[in-house]
């Protein structure tokens, strides 16, 4: 049997959404919260524009960029670009994940437009070179949080592209660069790699963006939550703070004081590098352990925040796939049990594995505690198996 570790992880959070609070959060930090205050007062707005500033500092977002706090979260991002912009040209969706998947459905089943659609495999990255970036509107996830797999770069998408790129970037923004050049739609919320509070969404749009949404009268009905014209015009106020429905303003208090944070840290280039040391972590152990492995087939694809992990020992999966399950599952809720790593079972659509969240809110020395309660974790489930055999 093997010995129970030692040292424990500081903190226990690992999960791919709501994230880890930052370290050090108390209560304490929404002591300036605008509570019991209408959001479209002069406090309201300030709190919503000076979120909006932070984010386009912190992001290094473009000028001419616009951006919005919306509702719904990411998902309500997303959709709100995809109701009030897609129509025109030819859509192309890439899809290897769950999200990535909801949008193929949001596009063939619900706005009825026949897209092309390239979808691969949990772990595996559709092949990239062969979307019409250049002629045809694009919609992808840039990291794939139930996959592990993210997109290495922004290479493939044409410079002189016709169409846009609409990007869900939830678990990407903060955590990885991306090349606002070449996203038209950028899209995330503050639950994932800031670790905030759930239901509210960012939509970030550039000039082609705009220029579509003034020009395009899509075939469909846009729900009230979704307008973002009047008259064949942006509405401006949802880009300086004032919001299409109401926030909570406790929400937003806990977005400015972990936005505070990163730039105490150093702003973005220390989030990612924490991202990059974190994810580094796992994917070391993973290197020198034989009973696990990464999810994501291709090394230059893993994700360096929800890091995704399959079980390759080869007792296990000569048993078959109900029991690979219930060694994964057994893992996890053994953890949570002693305390030791909570929320860290794959996405419930996903293959069977393990999911540890890698972003900046979370401390490297806790990654490092967790790995040898893995390798317990898994040596106590295969004991089992060996006696129920």
């Amino acid at each position: 049997m093997m010995s129970l570790p030692t040292a424990r992880p500081r903190a226990n959070t690992f999960s791919s959404g709501p994230c880890a609070k930052r370290p050090g959060w108390t209560p304490d930090a929404l002591s300036d919260a605008a509570l019991g205050r209408s959001h479209r007062s002069a406090l309201g707005k300030a709190k919503l524009k000076q979120a909006i500033d932070e984010t386009r500092r912190l992001l290094r977002v473009p000028a001419d960029y616009r951006i919005g706090i919306v509702p719904a979260s990411d998902t309500g991002a997303v959709e709100m670009a995809m109701w009030t912009m897609l129509g025109p040209k030819t859509v192309e969706v890439a899809a290897w994940e769950a999200f990535g998947k909801e949008w193929v459905t949001d596009a063939l089943k619900e706005l009825k437009i026949a897209p092309r659609v390239h979808q691969t495999p949990y772990g595996v990255l559709p092949d990239l070179s062969a979307i019409d970036t250049k002629h045809n509107d694009v919609v992808f996830t840039w990291n794939g949080t139930a996959a592990g797999v993210r997109v290495p770069n922004g290479d493939w998408i044409a410079d002189d592209r016709e169409g846009l790129t609409i990007c869900d970037a939830t678990s990407a923004a903060f955590a990885m660069p991306l090349p606002f050049d070449k996203l038209d739609v950028v899209t995330f919320s503050w639950q994932k790699v800031m670790g905030g509070e759930a239901a509210h969404g960012m939509l970030i749009l550039s000039p082609r963006a705009v220029a579509r949404l003034e020009s395009h009268v899509p075939a469909w009905p846009i729900p009230k939550v979704f307008r973002l014209t009047k008259g064949g015009k942006l509405i401006e106020g949802i880009f300086k703070g004032d919001t299409i429905n109401t926030p909570s303003m406790l929400a937003v208090e806990d977005y400015l004081d972990t936005l505070r944070w990163a730039e105490g840290l150093g702003g973005l280039d220390a989030l990612i590098a924490r991202a990059d040391a974190n994810a580094k972590v796992i994917h070391d152990w993973v290197a020198r352990t034989p009973w696990i492995g990464n999810l994501a087939v291709d090394p230059a694809t893993e994700s360096t925040t929800g890091v995704c992990l399959a079980i390759t020992d080869p007792d296990v999966l000569a048993k078959g796939d109900a029991v690979v399950a219930a060694v994964a599952k057994g893992i996890a809720d053994r953890l949570e049990r002693e305390g030791v790593a909570l929320d860290i079972g794959a996405y419930r659509d996903a293959p069977p594995g393990l999911r540890i969240w890698c972003g900046g809110t979370v401390e490297r020395s806790d990654l490092e505690a967790l790995m040898p309660w893995l390798d317990w974790a898994f040596a106590e489930e295969k004991a089992a198996l060996a006696k129920a055999a």
